[in-house]
């Protein structure tokens, strides 16, 4: 099971000013937990930091936690969007995950956050 304990942070010297991050995984892969093949997608993050900022590499070995294991499209893209507001805590974050076609059918899955 991936591991949110992974995900490191640094300070938003800029938590005035309203700004938009974008980070892309073109090479995430987890594994259906039906068949058990491998399943790979891109992950395309878009956030708006309040006071904090993750910082890339603990994000790197986050996502690749989740390499060997048996979870469906919409469990782990909601899991990593769960994952990132609480360790964030941003002002807004986009997650979309773009996942290979398998069979002949692609899945996209999109979680929208917007602080109240």
């Amino acid at each position: 099971m991936a591991d949110k304990g992974l995900l490191e942070t640094f300070d938003n010297e800029f938590p005035k000013r309203d700004y938009t991050i974008k980070i892309r995984c073109p090479e995430f892969t987890s594994v259906c937990p039906k068949t058990g093949q491998p399943d790979f997608g891109v992950i395309t993050i878009h956030y708006s930091p309040e006071a904090k900022c993750i910082e890339l590499k603990s994000l790197k070995f986050y996502l690749q936690s989740y390499r060997n294991d048996g979870i469906f499209y919409e469990n782990v893209t909601n899991r990593i969007f769960d994952d990132l507001i609480e360790c964030l805590q941003p002002r807004r974050l986009r997650l979309l995950a773009e996942y290979s076609a398998r069979g002949g059918i692609t899945t996209d899955v999109e979680v929208n956050y917007e602080a109240g």
